[in-house]
């Protein structure tokens, strides 16, 4: 805890240095018109970036008078005007340092200015009396507003009584003003409740992004670790197998059923093990991407099936394993339920989210509670933060539309 004399101390200090910079502050509004008029609106972004750094200050200097953690608000600036005027209009932190601007020349003058009349009232009792004899014997010094000063006793009591009273009246309201002040600022400049949840579901998405990205090369690396090791292995052990079943004679009995078992179970593994691979993470969609791993599965899917695929640029690969599975999942309920005769499966880019949408003509009347394959697409879904849409009346057509988050 402070001491009481460093607790006024500081609070004195952050009022005065606040009173220079509140008058400061006027000049801010009138040179960011200048600014952005003389250069054409091109240097209002930079220049709006100097005052979030010069209202940042302020606000580090009010949250250290509070003893309170402040977290920094950022103000990079994008390249190219565009983005930069983008950033400027949608940042709202932006507005609120105008807003503080004119809050901290309306709050900042009055407080200074009446912590440099407690201070400099009582700096001045103690000097005036010392030096009383200066003033002019027709116009001596007057301390405590009127009573004039004429000798040392006088100058001594008058002094120490009005720097005495100056001196409490500092003591009582500089730490008063200055929290007052320091609040103020931060609550001018703290992002409301809304700002900070819509930035903690930013940081979140993003924080799901890595780890989709980092999960989806986890997977990558396993698929590739059991492809070329484990995989190559049970090759090597299968035909060592055969090749000993071929050397043992026909009469090897026990033996020859003991390596006929052991060679059937290692193309068992084998078969095992590549399907795992697969729905770990597609080859097909390493080797071909999601748009050529798309067409090869709707290609080998036994409906004439057409696959429209818009501009979808760069996908998490957590994300593309999962609508890969997604399509698959859908032409083959399509292919063993619904009796279509035709398919279409479309995948568009919207904003921050891949659009996956596949069509069939059959007969519809898909039943979820029966345990469809619906299920298992709803649940690929959901791991990451994705909805399902299905349309499937009695009779058809079916429509199954899936969005999953893709911003990273």
């Amino acid at each position: 805890m402070q001491k009481p004399q460093r607790h006024v101390g500081h609070g004195s200090r952050y009022l005065l240095v606040g009173l220079f910079t509140a008058m400061v502050s006027m000049l801010i509004l009138p040179l960011l018109v200048v600014g952005a008029v003389a250069s054409g609106l091109t240097a209002l972004p930079v220049l709006m970036k100097a005052l979030r750094h010069w209202s940042e200050w302020h606000r580090r200097r009010a949250a250290a008078l509070l003893g309170v953690d402040m977290r920094p608000r950022l103000a990079e600036l994008p390249r190219g005007l565009g983005a930069q005027w983008r950033q400027l209009l949608d940042d709202t932190e932006n507005r609120r340092d105008l807003r503080w601007v004119l809050r901290h020349v309306a709050t900042g003058i009055p407080a200074g200015l009446a912590a440099l009349a407690c201070v400099g009232t009582a700096v001045f009792s103690v000097v005036a009396a010392l030096l009383w004899q200066v003033f002019p014997a027709d116009e001596p010094l007057r301390l405590l507003g009127a009573v004039p000063v004429e000798g040392w006793g006088a100058a001594l009591a008058l002094g120490v009584v009005q720097g005495a009273g100056a001196g409490a009246l500092t003591w009582w309201a500089a730490p008063r003003l200055a929290r007052m002040h320091a609040r103020s600022t931060v609550a001018a400049l703290e992002p409301s409740e809304e700002a900070r949840l819509a930035r903690r579901v930013g940081e979140l998405a993003d924080s799901r992004a890595g780890v989709l990205d980092a999960h989806g090369a986890e997977l990558r690396r396993i698929e590739r670790d059991l492809h070329d090791g484990t995989q190559a292995r049970l090759v090597a052990i299968a035909m060592r197998l055969g090749l000993a079943r071929e050397e043992l004679p026909d009469d090897s009995g026990a033996l020859a059923k003991l390596l006929q078992d052991a060679h059937e179970g290692a193309e068992e593994a084998m078969t095992e093990l590549r399907e795992v691979i697969r729905t770990m993470y597609p080859p097909v969609l390493a080797d071909r991407g999601l748009e050529g791993a798309v067409s090869a599965v709707a290609a080998g899917t036994g409906i004439p099936a057409e696959v429209k695929l818009g501009e979808l640029g760069s996908l998490p690969k957590a994300v593309e394993a999962a609508a890969y599975f997604i399509v698959a999942e859908t032409l083959t309920n399509a292919a063993k339920h619904s009796g279509a005769t035709r398919v279409t499966v479309r995948l568009t880019r919207q904003d921050a989210a891949l659009l996956v949408e596949v069509t069939d003509n059959g007969l519809g009347g898909v039943d979820e509670t029966l345990g469809s394959g619906v299920i298992g697409i709803r649940r690929r879904a959901a791991a990451l933060d994705g909805t399902v849409l299905v349309s499937s009346p009695s009779g058809g057509p079916t429509a199954v539309t899936v969005e999953l988050p893709c911003a990273s």
